[in-house]
């Protein structure tokens, strides 16, 4: 068995930063991680990563780029949309050509699934300004992944892992985990970031469900969850009243004086269903 291809000989990467004039751009939601030891643990979260696919969002100067060329995967692509960190990555590619690869792309507009055979897996410290879109595209797909290990405002992490009835449960948390095994893994104060963001972050381990929802189920509990937690004072008669209300919630045995917060995963579900069914018979 061959060793997996890694670079040596790198210059510190606040050096590599210098060089190429690479401050962090508000617009673009930058702020990047520089300290080793974070990284290597980030990239740890993931697993063995054996014979496994990474896909990267927004590498930067490639600071959890250069943990993840220190894992066993067997490749990494790393998709960025700022050329100044395109050309940084492409500079990191010359020293493992033959395990990194970096794709200059917008990764809202881009089916990551594409670039890389299964078995794959996303690892990313996301924008802060794009990540909460990106998941819920991901996870539309989330059969395609064997793991998703993914960096976040802590606010929205714990959105996505929240319990039914508790503040941070919504839209988000239903959606991530009906489709996946959903933990925050580590947290990150903004001290570990260049420059510092204003709030801490946490790193979120979604691992997608052995069944997954067709896209027409995905499409109702888009639907179901958006009326639902759309108008969350509202009792869920009123708020779902838009696709069936009282009648939907008869059939699915939930009492309509209810909110949405109180819901279960399992009883979304049951709504997404009948959902979809009465939306198919009806076109």
């Amino acid at each position: 068995m061959t060793m997996p291809q890694r670079p040596h000989g790198l210059e510190p990467l606040r050096d590599t930063i210098a060089r190429h004039g690479l401050d962090a751009r508000k617009a673009l939601g930058q702020h990047f991680l520089l300290d080793p030891g974070i990284t290597a643990r980030i990239a740890a979260l993931a697993g063995d990563l054996a014979g496994q696919h990474v896909v990267e969002v927004g590498p930067g100067p490639g600071g959890l780029t250069r943990a993840l060329l220190d894992t066993e995967a067997a490749s990494i692509i790393a998709v960025e949309v700022d050329p100044r960190a395109v050309a940084v990555i492409t500079e990191l590619a010359a020293h493992a050509p033959e395990r990194l690869q970096i794709i200059e792309a917008d990764a809202m507009r881009q089916d990551l699934a594409t670039l890389c055979p299964a078995p794959r897996q996303i690892i990313a410290n996301l924008p802060y300004n794009v990540g909460t879109p990106l998941l819920v595209g991901w996870l539309r797909q989330a059969n395609a992944w064997s793991r998703l290990t993914l960096m976040f405002q802590q606010e929205v992490a714990e959105r996505i892992c929240a319990a039914p009835g508790s503040d941070h449960y919504g839209r988000l948390g239903v959606l991530a985990q009906w489709t996946c095994r959903c933990g925050v893994m580590m947290h990150i104060p903004p001290g570990a970031f260049s420059p510092p963001p204003k709030v801490h972050s946490a790193v979120v381990g979604l691992i997608p469900h052995a069944e997954q929802p067709d896209a027409a189920l995905f499409r109702a509990m888009e639907q179901v969850t958006a009326a639902a937690f759309g108008q969350r004072r509202k009792m869920l008669r009123g708020s779902l009243k838009s696709i069936g209300g009282e009648a939907l919630l008869a059939e699915a045995g939930i009492e309509g004086s209810r909110r949405a917060e109180t819901l279960e995963i399992a009883d979304f579900d049951r709504l997404a269903r009948l959902h979809a069914r009465r939306s198919a018979t009806v076109t």
